[in-house]
C-alpha cells in the first residue's frame, strides 16, 4: 500500500519472543507507557509476538487506521479485549457483531443525525447552567472537583436527551458504576486468566464484590428507566401524542424482520451502552480541556474574547455553533492531545498484508488514536498544545486518518454530533462566568483505563471572571 513519499511507513520491527513475555508485566502496569516505549523504539509499525500462535501489531500510522478502520475494515473485528466491557455493556451497540451490531445501527443512526441533535441543544444549556449555578453558590477560590462535575453534568444531558429522565438522583450511582466498570475491564484486559472469561472476575478476583455491586447498580437505574417509559406508553406501545421521540421510545417501538419486540435483555444493554460509554467521553473531553486552558492562559484569553463578542452573556444557540470557531478548535486539539478512547483494538478474521507486513488471521491490531495523533509525518510540534492547527484551511493536506477521536468508518462513533454540540456548549458557557486554574503540581498524569483520565481526577481552583 502506497501511503505517498512523506507519509510511507516502515515495515514491522519489534521485540523477540523472549524479550516480548518481559514486556507482559510492564504492558500490566501501563499498557501507555509501554505503547509509547515500542513505539519509540522499532516505529510505527510493532510486531510483538505475545503467544505461541498469537501476535500483537502495535500501528502508529495515519495510513494504519486508514487501513484498519475503513479501507479493510470488514476483515478488522472487534477485539477478544472488549470481552470484559460485555460484562457491564452486554450486546449494545459498542461491543455487538455482525447482524446483531448491522441491526442496532440501523436503528440508532437517524436518532444522531444533525437536524435530531440539534433539538437537543435547548435541554443541554439549561443543564449546563444548572451546574454553574452550583458552582455559583461557592467562594471565589473553592476547590472545585472538575472530572467529577463534569461526568454528572454529561450524565445528565444524555439522560435528559436520550431518555426522558432526570438522572440527578441516581448520577453518583451511574458515575461510580462507570469508575467500576473501568477499573474491572482494565484488569482483566491485563490478566491472561481472566481475558478468555473475564465474568470469572466477578467471582474470584479480589474487589469482585464492589465490581458485581456495580453492576446490580446500573441495572437498578436502568429497570427504573425503562418500566417508567413502559407505564407512560399507549396500549400499542406508542409514545404519548405529540411527543418527540428519543432513543428510549425508538428501542420500545423497534421491531425485528419476524415483528418481534426487542427483549428485556437487549434493551438493558443499549440502555446501559448509552449511559455509560455516552457520557463518559464528553465528560473525558471537557475535563482535560480546562486543565489545557488552564495551562495555556493565552489559549484561554482566545477563548473569552470569542466567546465574548459571540454570546455575550446569553447562553449559545444553535446558530452561534459555526461562529464559536476558536471554543471548537481547543476541544479539538484537547482531543487530539488526550483522545477519550486512547486505544482501539481489532482482531484479524483473515489473513492481510499492511504495508508489506504479513498481517495472520487471529492478530490483535492495538491502534492507538494517542500516538497516531502525535505522528510527527502529520502534525508538527505533536506534543505542543496549539488549537490553530484546526482552524479554518489549517489542515490542508493532512490526512484524514491523522485524527479519530471518535474513531472512523462504520463503527466510528454514532454520538460524534452529539458530543461535539453539548461539549461546545459547555465550555462557552463556562468561559462566560468562571475560570478554572490548576492547583499545584499543573496538568495531572495520564491514567489509562478504557478511557483516558486523570490520574486521582482533576481539582481545580474557581474563579469568577
Amino acid at each position: 500500500m502506497s501511503t505517498g513519499d512523506t507519509l510511507t511507513a516502515p515495515r514491522a520491527a519489534g521485540p523477540g519472543r523472549a524479550e516480548a513475555a518481559r514486556l507482559l508485566p510492564a504492558i500490566g502496569r501501563d499498557p501507555l507507557a509501554a505503547a509509547l516505549g515500542l513505539y519509540r523504539r522499532y516505529g510505527d509499525l510493532v510486531r510483538v509476538p505475545l503467544l505461541p500462535r498469537h501476535t500483537l501489531f502495535l500501528m502508529c500510522h495515519p495510513s494504519h487506521a486508514e487501513h484498519v478502520l475503513v479501507s479493510r475494515q470488514d476483515n478488522y473485528r472487534k477485539a477478544a479485549t472488549y470481552r470484559p466491557l460485555r460484562v457491564f455493556l452486554g450486546e449494545g451497540l459498542v461491543t455487538s457483531e455482525g447482524a446483531l451490531w448491522e441491526r442496532q445501527r440501523r436503528l440508532i443512526q437517524p436518532l444522531f443525525s444533525h437536524r435530531r441533535v440539534s433539538g437537543f441543544l435547548p435541554g443541554m444549556t439549561g443543564q449546563v447552567r444548572a451546574t454553574l449555578d452550583g458552582w455559583d453558590r461557592l467562594p471565589d477560590g473553592a476547590l472545585v472537583h472538575v472530572s467529577e462535575t463534569m461526568s454528572l453534568l454529561t450524565l445528565n444531558i444524555v439522560g435528559e436527551a436520550l431518555f426522558g429522565a432526570d438522572l440527578r438522583g441516581a448520577g453518583e450511582r451511574v458515575s461510580a458504576a462507570v469508575t467500576g466498570m473501568q477499573d474491572f475491564a482494565t484488569t482483566a484486559m491485563r490478566n491472561p486468566l481472566l481475558l478468555p472469561a473475564p465474568r470469572l472476575g466477578l467471582r474470584t478476583t479480589p474487589g469482585y464484590r464492589a465490581w458485581r455491586g456495580t453492576v446490580e447498580a446500573i441495572d437498578e437505574v436502568v429497570e427504573q428507566l425503562a418500566a417508567e417509559r413502559r407505564a407512560g406508553r399507549g396500549p400499542e406501545g406508542e409514545g404519548p401524542e405529540g411527543e418527540r421521540q428519543d432513543l428510549l421510545d425508538a428501542l420500545l417501538a423497534a421491531r425485528y424482520e419476524d415483528g418481534s419486540a426487542i427483549g428485556d435483555a437487549q434493551l438493558r444493554d443499549e440502555i446501559v451502552t448509552f449511559l455509560m460509554a455516552g457520557h463518559e467521553t464528553s465528560a473525558t473531553v471537557l475535563t482535560w480541556t480546562c486543565a489545557l486552558l488552564a495551562a495555556h492562559p493565552w489559549a484561554r484569553a482566545r477563548l473569552e474574547d470569542e466567546v465574548d463578542t459571540v454570546l455575550g452573556a446569553r447562553a449559545p444557540e444553535l446558530a452561534d455553533m459555526d461562529r464559536l470557531v476558536w471554543t471548537k478548535a481547543v476541544l479539538s486539539e484537547a482531543m487530539r492531545l488526550y483522545p477519550p478512547f486512547w486505544t482501539l483494538e481489532r482482531d484479524a478474521a483473515e489473513d492481510d498484508e499492511i504495508d508489506g507486513v504479513p498481517i495472520p488471521a487471529g492478530s490483535t491490531i492495538a491502534l492507538p488514536p494517542y500516538l497516531v495523533h502525535r505522528h510527527p509525518a502529520a502534525w508538527e510540534n505533536p506534543e505542543g498544545f496549539d488549537p490553530t492547527r484546526f482552524l479554518p484551511g489549517a489542515g490542508e493536506g493532512r490526512p484524514k486518518h491523522a485524527f479519530i477521536p471518535f474513531g472512523s468508518g462504520r463503527r466510528g462513533c454514532v454520538g460524534n454530533v452529539f458530543a461535539l454540540l453539548e461539549t461546545t456548549a459547555t465550555v462557552a458557557m463556562l468561559t462566560q462566568r468562571f475560570r478554572l486554574d490548576l492547583v499545584p503540581g499543573g496538568v495531572p498524569t495520564l491514567q489509562p483505563t478504557v478511557t483516558l483520565r486523570p490520574r486521582g481526577g482533576l481539582r481545580m481552583v474557581l474563579r469568577r471572571r
